[in-house]
């Protein structure tokens, strides 16, 4: 058994990017490359992106805190505080419109049954 507090751990990762030359950081918390499910928390200051990629596989984007754009195939979606995003997919970008921490949860393709 593991606890997390996912928002002690989504400021922590906000004030990494805050200290980060890209404006984002991310922690692995759950899974990995060895592991089916994955959570990750993310964080990104205001106009920072994640450029156009891949969907990972079946996957989720709930936002922590503040706001976010998550676009693909020319339709943009918005989301905030409290909201959830099923990632479509096709390949795609997020951009944070406000300084914002998202949980990415995936299962990457090939791990699904």
């Amino acid at each position: 058994m593991r606890k997390f507090s996912i928002e002690a751990i989504a400021r922590q990762q906000l004030a990494a990017a805050r200290q980060s030359a890209a404006s984002r950081a991310a922690e692995t918390v759950v899974g990995g490359h060895e592991h089916a499910l994955r959570q990750t928390i993310l964080a990104l200051l205001t106009g920072a992106t994640l450029a156009e990629h891949d969907n990972p596989g079946e996957a989720t984007l709930y936002v922590i805190s503040g706001r976010i754009t998550l676009a693909a195939d020319g339709d943009s979606w918005q989301a905030r505080t409290g909201d959830m995003l099923v990632i479509p997919s096709a390949r795609h970008t997020v951009r944070a419109e406000e300084d914002s921490t998202l949980l990415l949860t995936a299962i990457p393709a090939g791990h699904a049954t």
